[in-house]
C-alpha cells in the first residue's frame, strides 16, 4: 500500500537517509528499484546446473529472490547499504595461511555476527526515516532472507559484481557486508556504475579448489566456504586437501582482488578480533569441548555450524598439518570423540600423516 506519512521531499529524504545511515557506520546508502528481471537467467541456470548444492532454499524460494513484492508486499524500492569489515588489527591473512599449523578463520567472522550487527542498525535507520516520513511499509534485511543483495546493491551503485561474484568496489574493494531495507516509498533511484575486472582472471586462477568455474559463476559444492560452513554432512575426500588450514570460510578470492587494495579498515568495534581466532592454533581449537565453544563463540558467526561441524572442519585442517605430536595427538582424540562425522574425518587425516604419524605417537 502506498504510505500514509506526511508529504517529505523524496530527494531530501534521500539525502538525509544516507546522513543517518554514516552516523549508523555505515560507510555508503543508495537506492534500487525492485527489477530483477536481468538477473532470472542466469538465477535459473546456476540451478539447473546444480550449483548451489545442498542449499535447498535457493531452489525453493527462488520466486521470492526475483520478486521482493511477493516477500513483502507493496515494497517498490530497496535502500542498500554497505559496511566495511576489514579487521585491521588482526594477523596477515596470507601469513595465517601459509603456517599450516594456524586456523585460518575467515575475516568476516573474527568478530561479532553480522547479522546482528546490521540488523540493529538497520532497525534504527528504519526508525529514523519512519520519523520523518510518517508510517509506511518496510523490513530489514542482511542475508537473512530470499533477498538478491548483490543485484540490488550493484543496481543501487554501492559497487559492480566482480568475476569472484561478490560486490565490488573501486574504494573499498570487497571487504564489506551489505543489507538492505525493502520500503514501500518511492524514492529515487541511484545509477549503477560500471564493472572495472577487466581482463584480471586472479580470483579465477587463485581459488583453492576451482569453484570458480567461470566469471561470475561459482560452483558452491566446491567453495570452501560452502564445505565448511554450509554442507552439513561429510566434505568430499578430493577437497579436503585442498582446504588446507582454513576451518571457517575462505577468502582467496578476496585476497587476490586488486582492488582490495584500496579496501578500508572496519570503523566499527564489533568486528574487532575475538577469542584470538586470527592466529589460534588448530591443535589449541580442536581440544575446546562443546561448552567452551559455545561460550566463546556466542554472538559470532560461527557459533551458527555447531561444534560438531566446527571439529569436522578442525580435523580436516589437522590432516593437512606438519606431522607432530601435538597434531597426531589432537587427530587421535578427535577419531575416540563421539561424532561419526567428526571420527570420519579425523581417520583420514591420521592417515595422511601416515607411517610417520604412527611414529610419532608411539615415541611421543
Amino acid at each position: 500500500m502506498a504510505p500514509e506519512g506526511r508529504h517529505v521531499d523524496p530527494a531530501a529524504l534521500v539525502r538525509s537517509i544516507r546522513g543517518w545511515a554514516a552516523e549508523l557506520g555505515f560507510q555508503h546508502a543508495a537506492i534500487a528499484a525492485l527489477d530483477l528481471s536481468a538477473a532470472k537467467p542466469r538465477l535459473i541456470e546456476w540451478l539447473e546446473q546444480g550449483f548451489h548444492g545442498e542449499m535447498d532454499y535457493m531452489a525453493r524460494h527462488a520466486s521470492l529472490r526475483l520478486d521482493p513484492q511477493k516477500l513483502v508486499p507493496g515494497v517498490v524500492r530497496s535502500i542498500s547499504v554497505r559496511m566495511d569489515y576489514w579487521p585491521e588489527e588482526a594477523m596477515d591473512a596470507r601469513a595465517v595461511l601459509d603456517e599450516p599449523s594456524l586456523a585460518y578463520v575467515s575475516r568476516y567472522a573474527l568478530g561479532r555476527d553480522y547479522h546482528k550487527v546490521l540488523r540493529g542498525r538497520l532497525a534504527r535507520l528504519a526508525a529514523r526515516i519512519a520519523g520523518a516520513a510518517g508510517p509506511h511499509g518496510f523490513r530489514v534485511f542482511t542475508d537473512s532472507a530470499p533477498v538478491m543483495e548483490v543485484e540490488l546493491a550493484s543496481s543501487a551503485g554501492l559497487g559492480w559484481r566482480g568475476k569472484h561474484t561478490l560486490l565490488l568496489d573501486r574504494e573499498h574493494g570487497s571487504w564489506f557486508f551489505l543489507g538492505e531495507i525493502l520500503t514501500d516509498l518511492p524514492l529515487p533511484v541511484d545509477p549503477p556504475v560500471g564493472a572495472y575486472c577487466g581482463s584480471c582472471t586472479r580470483c579465477i586462477d587463485l581459488c583453492p579448489t576451482g569453484a570458480i568455474v567461470g566469471p561470475y559463476r561459482l560452483d558452491a559444492r566446491r567453495c570452501i566456504s560452502y564445505l565448511t560452513i554450509e554442507l552439513k554432512g561429510s566434505i568430499p575426500e578430493p577437497l579436503r586437501a585442498p582446504i588446507g588450514n582454513r576451518v571457517y570460510g575462505c577468502d582467496d578470492c578476496q585476497l587476490a582482488c586488486p582492488w582490495n587494495r584500496h579496501a578500508r579498515p572496519a570503523a566499527d568495534q564489533a568486528f574487532a578480533v575475538r577469542n584470538g581466532l586470527d592466529r589460534a592454533s588448530l591443535v589449541e581449537l580442536s581440544a575446546w569441548t562443546e561448552a567452551q565453544f559455545d561460550e566463546r563463540m556466542a554472538g559470532s558467526a560461527i557459533r551458527r555450524i555447531g561444534h560438531e561441524r566446527w571439529l569436522r572442519n578442525l580435523a580436516v585442517g589437522l590432516g593437512n598439518a606438519p606431522t607432530t605430536p601435538e597434531v597426531v595427538g589432537a587427530l587421535q582424540r578427535l577419531a575416540a570423540g563421539p561424532s561419526a562425522l567428526v571420527r570420519e574425518h579425523a581417520a583420514w587425516a591420521l592417515a595422511r600423516h601416515g607411517e610417520a604419524g604412527a611414529i610419532v605417537a608411539r615415541i611421543s
